[in-house]
């Protein structure tokens, strides 16, 4: 399956112990989508959250959150893992 970095700009700072609370309803929701998210990044000063998640589309991957908790990403990227 593809792979995607979504990136969540947030309006204000963001705590670790949020985004951890986020992405566990994430990982709950994932299977409805055929969505497996792998792992999150947060800039806690700026409020930025950034996800790799393996999704069939971008649709999917942005499903998922829009579901989960309505923190839906401002932007999705393919991406191809580099060694």
């Amino acid at each position: 399956m593809p792979l995607f970095i979504d990136v969540h700009d947030l309006p204000g700072p963001v705590s670790t112990e949020e985004a951890a609370k986020a992405h566990a309803v994430d990982l709950q929701v994932q299977p409805e989508f055929g969505v497996h998210y792998l792992r999150y990044w947060v800039d806690e000063r700026h409020g930025k959250v950034f996800s790799l998640v393996d999704a069939p589309d971008a649709v999917a991957a942005h499903a998922v959150h829009r579901l989960a908790h309505g923190l839906v990403p401002s932007a999705i990227f393919p991406v191809l893992e580099g060694h």
